[in-house]
């Protein structure tokens, strides 16, 4: 696996990567005292494996994850056990390693990285895929294709390997990922205001703080999708 390390100090990028070389399957590319210098770089590059800190000056390793439109696995290290509940909120996060960080668990947490590369491999054959047609969404499920009509969609859910369509009229759980569903929807009509949800923006009934309301669901706005959110609303 190609990896990058993102740390502020040296010392345990130097650590990190010592533990990475004892393992054969790992590749270290890159090493980058920030984040922004490794955003330029991925924006280039393609990896299978980040290995992060999560307090680095200016940008942390959450906001560092924000900005990521297809992040690869990423394996947390840090000297703050407080965040562990956090960091599995995002799915592209397979461990979370605490300083020191000793090499049998070190060795783990690349089984884990390298076990969940593998079934996304396998799973990717078998993806439903949708297919548009006009207002149109055609979605497989069951080897059915279902019809979906796209303005009836309110708001689209990522739920490990499937995602969740909800409509006026019905739910559907489809294997896929929000990344190829978003790539199906109008611009003018859909907008992803978080790493796990998709909405339709004429669906929207309430904005407060950093969430808005839509139907009876009450779905989360990251900050980084806030400023598109708001250029796209009709405000007085």
């Amino acid at each position: 696996m190609n990896c990058i390390i993102i740390d502020d100090e040296a010392t345990a990028r130097a650590i990190i990567g010592q533990l990475c070389s004892n393992i054969e399957s790992l590749n270290v590319l890159e090493e980058f005292p920030n984040a922004m210098q490794a955003i330029k770089y991925l924006n280039q590059n393609e990896i299978d494996l980040i290995f992060l800190d999560i307090h680095m000056p200016d940008f942390t390793g959450f906001d560092f994850i924000e900005t990521l439109k297809n992040p690869p696995k990423i394996i947390l290290t840090t000297s703050d056990a407080n965040f562990a509940i956090q960091a599995f909120e995002y799915d592209c996060i397979v461990d979370y390693l605490v300083k020191p960080i000793l090499p049998e668990r070190f060795q783990k947490a690349i089984q884990k990285a390298e076990a969940t590369a593998s079934k996304a491999k396998t799973s990717s054959v078998s993806e439903n895929v949708e297919t548009t047609s006009g207002n149109d969404l055609y979605v497989n499920i069951d080897r059915r294709l279902i019809k979906i009509d796209i303005p009836s969609i309110y708001l689209i859910e990522a739920k490990g390997d499937y995602i969740n369509v909800k409509t006026e009229n019905k739910n559907y759980t489809v294997h896929s990922t929000l990344k190829k569903i978003e790539d199906k929807l109008p611009n003018d009509l859909f907008l992803k205001i978080h790493r796990s949800f998709i909405i339709n923006v004429d669906k929207i009934i309430d904005i407060e703080d950093n969430s808005v309301l839509i139907k009876k669901d009450v779905i989360p706005v990251s900050r980084s999708n806030r400023p598109e959110l708001m250029k796209r609303l009709n405000l007085l």
